[in-house]
């Protein structure tokens, strides 16, 4: 089992051919369904066999019902909190032909409680393993269920990993912040533009391998170039996968890390667990949404 913590919102992912024309009209294709980096996450680790626990928030309302129960018909056990009052978040996803724009409410994911978070943990004695969205990190309001559930999981004993998430908020809480949040966690996991605000610009192998005095394993992920893993006991090790024809890339890198995470928890080395990771990665920008296609 694996514990997944973090957000839980709806994607509107406008996904458009060519240049936005601002004042005026753009063609796009728009979908509405399920999102969130670590539902996400949870959605393909599901879709890969794993046993998955998903603790999250969402809103008393028709779009917070609907993204439990399409978690739920997708194999996730949703240990997920309803607060009256608020709303589910949501995030309007502006997918170009090379990169995607997001416009964020996170709505009841800043109402992550971390005595929920906690409790949730401690009441699944199946988990081996805690994966943290880095978003709860990111924000005042669910910072301390972010912190919560990385303290849960060291008392039991569970190995964790964490996504760096994003790097505009990531810039704006400091990266000797978030280092020292997520110090001694067992993987940390980046995209490019993270790794140049957490270990500075320079190639990956060099990023990788900063980072590694903070936390045991790092990866920084560089979409279709590869991926770069370093850790304390060795490394770099790097993968240059296959490339693929994209029609979205939401939700490649929760993909990306749900397939590693299923590789390397089963024992796989570092170079399979990336060789796994860019599958799923390659799969999930092969179709339309960040989730699996059921």
């Amino acid at each position: 089992m694996i514990i997944v913590v973090g957000d839980l919102v709806t994607d509107v992912v406008v996904t458009h051919a060519g240049p936005i024309e601002p004042g005026s009209d753009t063609a796009a294709a728009i979908t509405v369904g399920g999102g969130g980096q670590a539902a996400n996450t949870a959605a393909w680790l599901a879709h890969s066999g794993r046993a998955v626990t998903l603790i999250a928030a969402v809103g008393d309302d028709p779009a917070g019902r609907e993204r439990v129960a399409e978690l739920t018909a997708a194999g996730v056990r949703c240990v997920v909190r309803v607060h009256p009052g608020a709303v589910t978040g949501s995030i309007v996803v502006l997918a170009g032909p090379s990169e995607r724009t997001m416009i964020t409410d996170r709505g009841a994911s800043l109402l992550l409680d971390p005595d929920d978070v906690q409790a949730a943990v401690l009441a699944t004695p199946e988990a081996s393993h805690l994966h943290l969205s880095g978003y709860p990190l990111l924000h005042d309001g669910s910072r301390a269920a972010g912190l919560a559930a990385l303290a849960a999981a060291s008392s039991r004993g569970l190995t964790t990993s964490v996504d760096a998430a994003s790097a505009a908020p990531l810039r704006s809480v400091g990266a000797s912040a978030f280092l020292t949040w997520v110090r001694d966690c067992d993987l940390l996991l980046c995209n490019a533009d993270e790794a140049d605000v957490l270990a500075g610009p320079g190639p990956a192998a060099e990023q990788a391998g900063s980072l590694t005095s903070h936390v045991r394993n790092a990866v920084v992920k560089q979409g279709g170039a590869g991926a770069t893993w370093a850790s304390q006991a060795g490394g770099p090790y790097a993968i240059s996968p296959e490339r693929v024809p994209m029609k979205d890339p939401t939700g490649a890198g929760d993909a990306f890390a749900a397939g590693l995470l299923a590789a390397w928890l089963a024992g796989s080395s570092p170079e399979a667990a990336l060789k796994a990771g860019a599958r799923l990665g390659a799969a999930a920008v092969t179709q339309i949404g960040a989730r699996p296609t059921p």
